[in-house]
């Protein structure tokens, strides 16, 4: 009896202070090759998962697909990409950010295959990217603290001035960035907004859960939980066993989030209640 009142208390005041909680679900095998981004098809119900092998130039890396369970549906589903971290998804083209190679590799989903490449000139290590719901691609180049923007396969520098600018997230008009601890909104008149601030373990990949809620990772094995007041709060934190939270994906109708976790070799999957 007294079990049951204390967890019913503990369901109450999450409830109460919408606090928030990671249960473990699965965790996948450990043939994954240095994971780095998890993208969440929800409709097909598959996990795109980037592989990145070794974080240095001409790495050749790849990219998995898995079903919402974690089993591969086809381990080495592209290849002959180079040391690829972040990846977004719009109508069937895939977008990867190959980091060293300056260059976003566009891939047809249907024929599981590289059909071109987008360079951008000037760039130095190439990380995150995120797809508007009109096709607009956006990926930060976190070692110069900047963001392009690319229409019609056209980059144009669309933010600078982010230190180590990493995780982004495209919602309506408006674009979030992770940068130097912070989760920053850029509006469509590139007016900048600090979110949340404070945030350790090298911020990485940035979900929205709900309206102005959000849950970021930090690379080094911290997720956090950003509410709608800007505040923050540690869901999970595994520094301790030197497990890696990199770029996350969440899954919404589900309530899964998924977490590639780099050096383990594996993506973890937990319900976010």
């Amino acid at each position: 009896m007294k079990i049951t009142l204390t967890l019913t208390l503990l369901m109450f005041v999450q409830v109460l202070f919408g606090q928030k909680s990671l249960t473990p679900q699965w965790q996948s095998d450990t043939t994954l090759r240095s994971p780095e981004s998890v993208w969440v098809d929800a409709k097909n119900k598959v996990l795109y998962v980037s592989n990145t092998i070794a974080f240095e130039p001409n790495t050749t890396a790849f990219i998995s697909k898995l079903d919402m369970d974690g089993k591969f549906i086809k381990k080495d589903w592209v290849t002959g990409l180079n040391a690829v971290l972040g990846i977004g998804i719009h109508k069937n083209r895939l977008y990867a950010a190959e980091a060293f190679a300056k260059s976003i590799a566009v891939i047809d989903i249907d024929k599981a295959s590289i059909v071109k490449r987008i360079t951008i000139d000037g760039a130095e290590l190439l990380n995150d990217i995120t797809v508007d719901s009109k096709g607009i691609v956006y990926v930060s180049d976190t070692r110069l603290g900047k963001v392009y923007r690319i229409e019609n396969d056209v980059p144009m520098l669309y933010a600078e001035n982010l230190k180590g600018a990493n995780g982004l997230l495209a919602v309506g008009k408006d674009l979030y960035v992770l940068s130097d601890g912070a989760l920053v909104k850029i509006d469509q008149d590139k007016k900048t907004t600090v979110i949340s601030k404070g945030m350790e373990g090298g911020l990485d990949g940035v979900v929205q859960i709900k309206p102005n809620e959000f849950v970021v990772s930090g690379w080094q094995g911290l997720i956090y939980h950003v509410k709608p007041d800007g505040s923050n709060t540690v869901l999970l934190d595994t520094r301790d066993k030197k497990i890696n939270a990199a770029d996350i994906g969440y899954d919404k109708s589900s309530g899964m989030l998924y977490v590639p976790t780099v050096r383990s070799n594996s993506v973890q999957a937990y319900k976010l209640d």
